[in-house]
């Protein structure tokens, strides 16, 4: 046994190489398996609070979203990469000795901003949800919300830090147990306030959020004093000879990576966050009173465009698993193995946004009034249909531009679509109402896809087949949405079954269908080609 332990033999570069290779593939397996989860929870969460808060509150409770995302970027967004990078940069040097120390930095950094931004949110919540949200009724959810700050910073850190050493498990299980408390803890106090009667106030809401964060908080700093030291994840063994860098210097590396990065996610959260206050402020310019504003606000961005987004979890997991194929492809300079996954990424996201695309508009109405129980949220379901096609393509395209290493390029792209969309909401909302930001969200969304596309045909050369990602997708889910939306009418009379459980069945019965019936007619073709 002591020999066997003097001469543990060293593990070559080959088997570190494979080693590490493992490691980002289930990390981007267990990031993408959590990340559908969470979606999911979500997604159900989601349809909890708009029956038990009403059209309006929900409206109310978007429009704080627009402060936490810019204080966020502030204080975590990019400390949180700079950490992810400059502790990947010293596992790489083999230099165990300054990645406690970079993330003892970070902290400091990231928990100060946090700290001063959660003050002056709590003094000004007032201030700011009258000049800056123009809705009074967000300055208690505000003051509430500041109190996640901390949390969030310190929770952003670690998981900067596990990223780095290629360890998703951790910011996995964060993720997942932020999302269960949140639920878990606006669900128990309803049911108690209520007496068995559901009643989801705005503050209650957020209430869940800070409760999410502090125990995902807890879960993190426990789980990095139970782990491993950084001295024994590195496979090749610590370096003995490397040096501690001071703390001037790691000050100054991670200033150098997060300001720019930071500064960048601002400007973008900035004019997402004007975006959002703008639409209830234009809609009242529409005519409509601040109750009817809020009402359609909530409507449209608390349920029936968080309908339309879910299927991105499939597109997000494709995305996740799509980057570092792309970068490793180019690293080698295979470029032919660039050229196909573009080509067969392009070609999946297309035929689920088509697919999606049949299910609301042939679906919509219903889900709308079934999970929603709103009119309303069924109408616009229909009518965002036809942006799913454009929706998930940005998506995978953004994958393949930041996998070449142009992350600059989809920035730009994002502020100039955001931008224009901006333009046509104070135009279009005015004089067109809920029809005019309806407008403006297909032409932000048509000059995003249009500028990503560019950019991938400029620097990726890839042939799509237009007949199997386009023509042939489109015919089958017309005809499978025609067939089982006559199936649907014509039983849902008959059923005892839940509407909400019946109508589901049918959706997934027409994906499962879409997806058997197009494999099949690839394989034929595949067949007759050859």
């Amino acid at each position: 046994m002591l020999v066997s332990m003097k001469h543990k033999p060293a593990v070559t570069a080959q088997q570190i190489r494979y080693i590490e290779r493992s490691n980002i593939v289930k990390g981007t397996l267990i990031l993408t398996l959590s990340g559908f989860l969470i979606r999911f929870i979500g997604f159900f969460y989601r349809i909890f609070l708009s029956n038990t808060m009403g059209a309006e509150i929900m409206g109310i409770y978007q429009l704080i979203f627009p402060v936490y995302g810019i204080c966020f970027t502030i204080f975590a967004t990019g400390i949180q990469t700079s950490i992810s990078r400059l502790v990947a940069g010293e596992v790489g040097k083999r230099n165990p000795k300054n990645i406690n120390h970079i993330l003892r930095i970070g902290l400091l950094l990231s928990v100060s901003l946090a700290l001063i931004l959660s003050v002056l949110v709590y003094l000004n919540a007032d201030f700011i949800a009258w000049r800056f949200l123009l809705e009074k009724r967000c300055a208690t959810s505000l003051k509430v919300l500041a109190i996640a700050f901390p949390f969030c910073g310190v929770t952003a850190c670690i998981n900067g830090y596990y990223y780095g050493l290629k360890k998703a498990g951790v910011p996995a299980i964060t993720q997942l147990l932020e999302q269960m408390i949140r639920v878990i803890i606006v669900y128990v106090i309803a049911l108690y306030i209520g007496n068995g009667n559901m009643t989801v106030t705005c503050e209650l809401a957020v209430i869940g959020i800070v409760a999410g964060e502090i125990a995902s908080c807890l879960y993190n700093i426990a789980a990095f004093f139970c782990a491993k030291s950084p001295s024994e994840l590195i496979l090749a063994g610590p370096d003995l000879n490397a040096k501690e860098s001071k703390h001037r210097k790691i000050i100054k590396d991670l200033l150098a990576l997060s300001v720019p990065l930071s500064a960048n996610r601002l400007l973008l959260s900035i004019l997402h966050s004007i975006e959002a206050v703008l639409i209830p402020s234009m809609l009242r310019r529409a005519g409509l009173s601040t109750g009817e504003a809020l009402v359609v606000f909530g409507v449209l961005n608390g349920m029936s465009i968080p309908f339309i987004m879910f299927p991105t979890a499939l597109i997000n997991a494709l995305a996740v698993l799509l980057l570092p194929t792309i970068s490793e492809a180019q690293a080698v300079n295979n470029n032919t193995l660039i050229g196909k996954t573009t080509a067969i990424s392009i070609k999946y996201s297309l035929i689920i946004g088509i697919i999606s695309t049949g299910i609301f508009v042939f679906f919509g109405r219903d889900l709308g009034t079934a999970v929603f129980h709103n009119k309303s949220a069924g109408d616009y379901l229909v009518i965002l249909a036809w942006l799913c096609p454009f929706f998930y393509l940005t998506t995978t395209l953004g994958s393949i531009i930041n996998g070449l290493g142009k992350a600059h390029v989809t920035f730009i792209n994002s502020i100039i679509a955001t931008i224009c969309k901006i333009i046509f909401i104070i135009i279009l909302i005015p004089t067109r109402g809920i029809n005019g930001y309806l407008i403006s969200l297909l032409i932000g969304q048509l000059i995003v896809t249009g500028l990503d596309t560019y950019a991938v045909v400029r620097n990726v050369h890839f042939s799509l087949d237009a007949i199997n990602s386009l023509v042939k997708p489109a015919l089958v889910t017309l005809l499978c949405c025609i067939i089982i939306n006559q199936g649907y009418e014509y039983t849902k009379k008959m059923t005892h079954i839940n509407e909400v459980v019946f109508l589901l069945a049918f959706c997934f019965l027409l994906c499962v269908i879409c997806t058997l019936l197009l494999l099949i007619t690839d394989a034929i073709s595949k067949k007759d080609f050859k």
